[in-house]
């Protein structure tokens, strides 16, 4: 693989996490899909395809934090950079980029199982009472409480996740049938 191969590959990537993140704005003007979004399938794309890592790390993040304040003016009519509790966001984003790396062979059980671990590691964190100032008390029942309430957000993340994973694996891995520019060193010494 050459470094315009190399340089044409991450682009084609970036381009795609690009359309697809444009599908997270949808749930301002269709509440009904909210949290319905490709977040965590964009993570873990992000962490199973860029062959450097940190640039799967840096594209996923830099492409939340855009679409957030783009969303967050949009509900405010404020520019906000930051808020609370977002520190836990993106670590989250992180940790799902992380579980994208560890994918060993991109099929559909690895994806399946890849969205299936996002959606707990975003539930399971986000929904701590004691990291954010919630109306539920800080205590076990309190995270449970919290946990319990964020079910409907939560089957809608499960629901974008696999939705856009699927698209966004499924697409990538025709391209690269096609495309010889978009396969990795590996696929190109078979």
């Amino acid at each position: 693989m050459t470094a315009k191969d190399n340089t044409n590959r991450n682009l084609f990537l970036i381009l795609m996490i690009l359309v697809a993140a444009t599908f997270r704005l949808l749930a301002f003007k269709y509440k009904e899909l909210s949290n319905f979004n490709p977040v965590g399938a964009i993570a873990l794309f992000g962490g199973a395809y860029f062959t450097s890592k940190w640039k799967g790390y840096a594209t996923v993040l830099l492409t939340l934090f855009t679409t957030d304040i783009v969303i967050n003016y949009l509900y405010t009519s404020k520019l906000t950079f930051w808020y609370s509790g977002a520190v836990w966001v993106y670590l989250c984003f992180a940790l799902m980029v992380l579980v994208g790396n560890l994918l060993e062979r991109v099929n559909v059980v690895s994806v399946l199982l890849g969205s299936i671990a996002t959606v707990l590691i975003h539930w399971l964190i986000t929904d701590l009472p004691w990291l954010y100032g919630t109306a539920y008390p800080h205590t076990l029942a309190g995270y449970g409480e919290s946990l319990v309430k964020a079910i409907p957000f939560e089957k809608n993340m499960a629901l974008g996740t696999l939705v856009f994973s699927a698209i966004l694996f499924g697409g990538f891995e025709l391209a690269k049938n096609k495309y010889t520019f978009l396969q990795d060193k590996k696929q190109l010494q078979l």
